[in-house]
């Protein structure tokens, strides 16, 4: 196939962005795509049709002896030869006068999408249809920009992408809430001759190892928690991005979180400006500045203790939260998380120095004893966005630490062995992507931010 000369849809927005698409004037060219809109008035007939390229559709105009075009139904595949012309001054800027079209996948009584507004619960129910939908097609176009410039900050940065295992067994967050995995339910050790093997919950464990050698790498893949949680932001599966590296401390990686984050954001908003200007209209109209904000403005560092005060205070004056009985040692929730956000600092913070009783056993123990070198990111709207921490790189405390906790010792002497030999600072965090997701789009279910969505009691094939 010669591409020299295949345009697509969006390669015609971006000549109107440049101002070269005077350059087509008069050019005859094939489009092919599924049917957004056509209406025929009996003497002139106007055809959308989308190619995935973008979010804009491209017109096309046709005529009464065009059958093909009159057959085609919403959602219908055609492909269409014609010639383009420019048209800045109509709503449009430019448009396809069809000289052939043929009709190449029709639709019958069992499409399910119609011209009407569907709810998103219908919607998660056909999953292999919602992407034609202008919302949906608007998410998963900037899901997919995310990824890339995840990917390209870090390679730039000179962080190494490590592939690590789905299967394990070992348990990063220790709470038990994993999906275990045999071939023989009579024999769930035969397989891999070892107990408690698991869906990951997360690759930071295995991923630590390698930024001891390479100093600075990232993993980035499907996670899995078995939370009998059915609330807006939480999935059975989803996917995260965790990056490791070394000779850093928890000062360090609130500036590699808040620059790597603002970076995909603002880089993402850029490509997908057709998608964004869609979410701002239908979706949230207050989403436009509070992105600004969020790349614009410094995150704020809050201490935990100070937070803790924060909140005691707001349950004197008055307010009124589920959990009112707020103090040190108390795990946040969502309602917290928010108030601090939205209300007292209005933008992102970073929350840090967690009590150590409440945060996982390899975060560094602070001086104090009391609270380790942690740190959440917590944004308006979403809640806690990265979770992360300097890890703790002396071996006795950290086996102290694993013993008071009564953890299985031997299963994670491997883990144990990198700080006793040649053990080095390291911090990293974990980025739940669907969240970064919801803060880009404004949506605000997790369910409608992943293409197959696999939540506690809710999973379409």
């Amino acid at each position: 196939m010669d591409l020299t000369e295949k345009y697509t849809i969006k390669d015609l927005f971006d000549k109107v962005e440049d101002k070269t698409i005077s350059e087509l004037e008069g050019k005859e060219l094939t489009f092919g795509g599924y049917t957004k809109n056509n209406r025929f008035s009996g003497t002139i007939g106007f055809l959308n049709i989308n190619d995935g390229s973008c979010f804009l559709p491209l017109q096309i105009v046709y005529g009464p002896s065009d059958e093909a075009c009159k057959a085609a139904k919403l959602g219908a595949t055609v492909e269409v030869k014609g010639t383009l012309h420019v048209t800045p001054e109509a709503k449009q800027p430019f448009e396809l006068h069809a000289t052939s079209s043929t009709l190449v996948g029709d639709v019958d009584e069992t499409y399910p999408l119609q011209k009407k507004k569907t709810s998103y619960e219908y919607l998660r129910s056909i999953p292999q249809w919602r992407m034609k939908t202008n919302t949906f097609n608007a998410v998963f176009r900037v899901r997919s920009t995310l990824a890339y410039y995840i990917h390209e900050y870090f390679h730039k940065k000179g962080f190494l992408w490590i592939h690590t295992p789905i299967l394990t067994s070992n348990d990063c967050e220790g709470e038990g809430q994993t999906f275990d995995v045999y071939a023989d339910v009579k024999k769930p050790t035969e397989f891999f001759n070892k107990e408690n093997v698991h869906l990951t919950v997360s690759g930071q464990l295995h991923v630590e190892p390698f930024a001891l050698t390479y100093g600075k790498v990232y993993t980035f893949g499907p996670t899995f928690r078995a939370e009998k949680s059915n609330t807006t932001r939480h999935a059975a599966e989803f996917w995260m991005v965790e990056p490791e590296f070394a000779w850093a401390h928890l000062s360090d990686l609130c500036d590699l979180e808040e620059d790597f984050l603002k970076y995909v954001v603002k880089k993402t908003r850029e490509d997908c400006k057709q998608d964004m200007d869609f979410f701002a209209k239908w979706i949230d109209k207050d989403l436009p500045s509070r992105l600004d904000e969020f790349v614009e403005k410094p995150f704020k560092r809050v201490k935990y203790e100070e937070a803790i005060q924060i909140l005691q205070d707001a349950v004197k004056n008055g307010h009124k939260f589920e959990v009112s009985d707020i103090k040190f040692g108390l795990d946040l929730g969502s309602e917290h998380e928010r108030y601090l956000t939205e209300q007292v600092f209005k933008g992102p913070i970073f929350l840090t120095d967690y009590p150590k009783d409440i945060k996982a056993f390899y975060m560094k123990q602070n001086d104090d004893g009391r609270t380790v070198g942690a740190v959440d990111l917590l944004v308006p709207e979403i809640g806690e966005l990265c979770g992360g921490s300097e890890r703790e790189a002396d071996y006795n405390k950290l086996l102290t630490r694993m013993q008071e906790l009564k953890m299985n010792i031997p299963a994670y002497q491997w883990y144990l062995d990198l700080r006793k030999n040649g053990s080095i600072p390291h911090s990293g965090f974990g980025l739940g992507f669907e969240r970064l997701v919801m803060l880009v789009t404004g949506m605000d279910n997790i369910r409608d931010t992943l293409p197959y969505p696999r939540c506690y009691k809710d999973m379409e094939f």
